[in-house]
């Protein structure tokens, strides 16, 4: 796992651009702490800093290739996990190899197939590739985004990188954050491709982009197709199965320590206790990590949405797989810690809003990091198999909205209530999340013959792998890389999507439960407790000791009039949460503190131009 950034400019001779370069490439310093390097030939330059995980000494970047018509040059970030297969291929084909890594297997397939290498690859991945015979740049990521990857349009040709700060640290690009980039930032729709910094795009995921002296050019390599499901349900049982042994087996390869993520839900137990039978073939014992918070078993109360702690979950799991677990327990005060929230808020680019979530996401990576390098990651396993509440929500299934916003706004309420209120009103948030899901939904394919319910809970399936598995994935990605762990995530194998996706809702569900269908594919590694155990979100703290901090926090900001925040919020709104003499009671009151806070942090650390007219 890497970081990657760089430069095609067609109208001069970027060898003269050292020092820019170097400056895009340092900012993914946090990507990639073991090795750096800078390349430079023409019009092109490229930056890598290295997080190395397969040969070490062999896989270093940028990776090149001498050409009788030039040098074809790569910078990549990610893993394939069939490269082996490739490689074999590849060697077939007459390719000879130096290394053992996985970069040099993808630069052969690019030398090979050209952009169609795409199609081949199987993993998580990022790279670009400067094409020195056709004075091109070509940029490609992985069908599912599981890695960032940004672009920057200039005038005579682009900038790019892994995340928008290798971007920013370009002259040529301008910190300006529009009205529309606002919208994307305060609401959770993922408009495919908004950067929210104005003149910025990602790069789309299954997407290839072209660069070259014509302009700019997309190809879209893979997208979720709606295809008929024949099998039945004991044969779809069978094949999910298969599928995440295979998947499993695949990711755990790496030549650093490796581990997982246990949160005690059916996810992670069932990708710990996978990874745990097939370490234990060859002698090994899975080493497992799980988030808590102190005096959590005092402070928790049952709601509709967690109705259970984690803790005593994860070490069943623990005790059933026989991995050697730890708990990072963490307090409230270093949650609160405004150097902690402005990590997050450096790792993420902007103030995202998730609060302790975010915080203490960001502490549990920083802790396992110290003993190992790669984890997997039950992520994106209820968006694959229906896990969420709102999956069975009359209201949320009407389809007239995204159903997460359904969910969120009964559990969690608004944060954007202490903005001011004349912006609210521009921002029309309501307006902006309708057209998006307008948009989303429109292109969703229909079977033959399929049911009006089916078809429903098919679009409800397909928001959740297109729009909203990518907040959640950009958000592991960033924490986790901020601190230079590699997180995996076996359920975003684009296989086990594409099947999974075509399984009737009938089948999803067939026992009345949510992911009906992971729970008996792998029923046979499960203690009961888990098999039995009721669907619980991330966990978030709930110590009164928190808020009260955010309130101080809150306090502290309002005796500063000047600070630019209140451009954007509400001041008497703030105020009143601040010193409200009744606790924060509930998460939205929490998460306007939250919101606020963040958004004071990011105008300082960033200072963008806001044109909010």
């Amino acid at each position: 796992m890497c970081g990657i950034a760089g430069w095609v400019s067609f109208d001069r001779e970027l060898r003269g651009e050292g020092a820019v370069l170097d400056a895009m490439t340092e900012t993914m310093e946090c990507r990639g702490p073991d090795d750096r390097g800078v390349w430079a030939e023409g019009p092109a330059g490229l930056g890598h800093r290295r997080l190395a995980i397969i040969d070490l000494p062999g896989g270093r970047q940028p990776m090149t290739f001498p050409t009788p018509h030039g040098n074809v040059a790569m910078v990549y970030s990610g893993e394939a996990y069939n490269f082996t297969e490739l490689r074999r291929e590849l060697t077939d084909r007459g390719h000879r190899f130096t290394t053992t890594s996985d970069t040099e297997v993808v630069l052969h397939g690019y030398l090979e197939w050209g952009d169609e290498v795409a199609e081949r690859l199987n993993g998580m991945y990022a790279f670009a590739v400067w094409d020195a015979r056709e004075s091109k740049l070509v940029m490609i990521r992985d069908r599912m985004g599981i890695k960032p990857f940004y672009y920057y349009p200039t005038p005579d040709g682009v900038l790019f990188g892994s995340e928008p700060k290798a971007i920013l640290a370009n002259p040529l690009a301008r910190p300006r954050v529009t009205l529309d980039g606002m919208r994307e930032l305060l609401t959770m729709v993922k408009t495919p491709g908004h950067a929210v910094w104005d003149g910025m795009a990602e790069v789309e995921p299954g997407t290839v982009v072209t660069v070259d002296r014509e302009g700019l050019h997309r190809r879209v390599y893979w997208e979720l197709e709606t295809r008929e499901h024949t099998d039945d349900k004991a044969t779809t049982i069978a094949t999910v199965r298969e599928l995440l042994d295979d998947i499993v087996r695949r990711q755990l390869v790496a030549d650093v320590p490796r581990c997982t993520l246990l949160s005690g839900g059916l996810d992670s137990s069932a990708m710990t206790a996978l990874a745990a039978r097939q370490l234990g073939e060859h002698g090994e014992k899975v080493r497992s990590f799980a988030v808590d918070f102190v005096g959590q078993a005092d402070h928790f109360l049952a709601d509709d949405l967690r109705g259970t702690p984690d803790t005593p979950f994860v070490h069943d799991v623990a005790r059933t797989a026989h991995t050697e677990h730890q708990d990072i327990v963490l307090d409230s005060r270093t949650l609160a810690d405004p150097e902690v929230r402005a990590k997050v808020i450096r790792a993420r680019d902007l103030p995202a809003g998730f609060g302790d979530m975010d915080a203490s996401l960001y502490l549990l990576f920083k802790a396992i990091r110290a003993e190992s390098t790669v984890a997997l990651s039950g992520e994106s396993a209820d968006e694959v198999f229906g896990g969420y509440l709102q999956f069975f929500d009359e209201e949320a299934r009407k389809g007239t909205t995204f159903p997460w916003l359904v969910s969120f706004g009964r559990h969690f309420g608004q944060d954007t209530e202490t903005l001011d209120p004349a912006l609210r009103t521009a921002l029309d948030l309501d307006g902006y999340v309708a057209d998006s899901h307008r948009g989303a939904v429109k292109n969703i394919q229909r079977l033959d013959g399929e049911s009006d319910f089916e078809y429903g809970m098919r679009r409800m399936s397909h928001l959740h792998l297109t729009r909203f598995v990518r907040i959640l994935l950009d958000r592991k990605d960033r924490a986790s890389m901020a601190v230079g762990l590699e997180v995996r995530v076996p359920f975003c194998d684009h296989r086990l999507v594409e099947y999974v996706y075509n399984t009737p809702w009938s089948l999803k569900s067939f026992d009345g439960r949510e992911k009906s269908l992971l729970r008996e594919a792998t029923a046979d590694l499960l203690p009961k407790s888990v098999y039995d155990r009721v669907k619980s979100p991330y966990p978030s703290t709930q110590d009164p000791a928190y808020a009260t901090a955010l309130r101080a926090q809150a306090k502290d900001l309002l005796a500063t009039p000047a600070h630019p925040v209140f451009d954007l919020v509400d001041r008497s709104s703030l105020r009143d949460l601040a010193h409200r003499d009744t606790p924060v009671s509930g998460q939205a009151e929490r998460r306007g503190l939250e919101r606020t806070l963040d958004l004071a942090l990011w105008l300082e650390m960033y200072r963008p131009e806001l044109s909010l007219d």
